[in-house]
């Protein structure tokens, strides 16, 4: 009985951690493609290195290469799509000492700079 709870849980376990990002990060009625014209024009590349977005590569904050694979926002919030669609908009009501300020864009492009975040796959 014992063997076959370790089995099923490492199943569990397994299946977690695959399939593709829609599956992992579901956001409907998001647009990548959108998201990552958000990113450029509102200069989120100006802080951080975005794959996709030429110039500017920032150093202030992380590189986001990867970030679909991450387990946590900002170091301390699950990267569940509806958090991550709220941090982007609002950074500071999650870690009001870190250094993203707010940024000036609707729910719907938070939900579309997310969805392209998701894209962004570790190499």
């Amino acid at each position: 009985m014992i063997r076959w709870q370790a089995t099923l849980t490492a199943a569990l376990l397994v299946s977690a951690c695959g399939g593709d990002v829609v599956e992992r990060h579901p956001l409907p009625g998001a647009a990548p493609e959108r998201g990552r014209a958000v990113i450029a024009r509102v200069g989120c590349a100006s802080c951080h290195e975005i794959p996709g977005v030429a110039w500017p590569k920032g150093k202030v904050g992380p590189s986001l290469e990867g970030f679909a694979a991450r387990s946590l926002i900002g170091g301390r919030y699950p990267n569940q799509p509806d958090i991550l669609s709220d941090y982007v908009r609002n950074a500071p009501a999650f870690t009001p000492q870190g250094g993203m300020p707010p940024m000036p864009i609707t729910e719907q492009e938070a939900r579309d700079v997310a969805a392209y975040l998701y894209t962004l796959e570790p190499r």
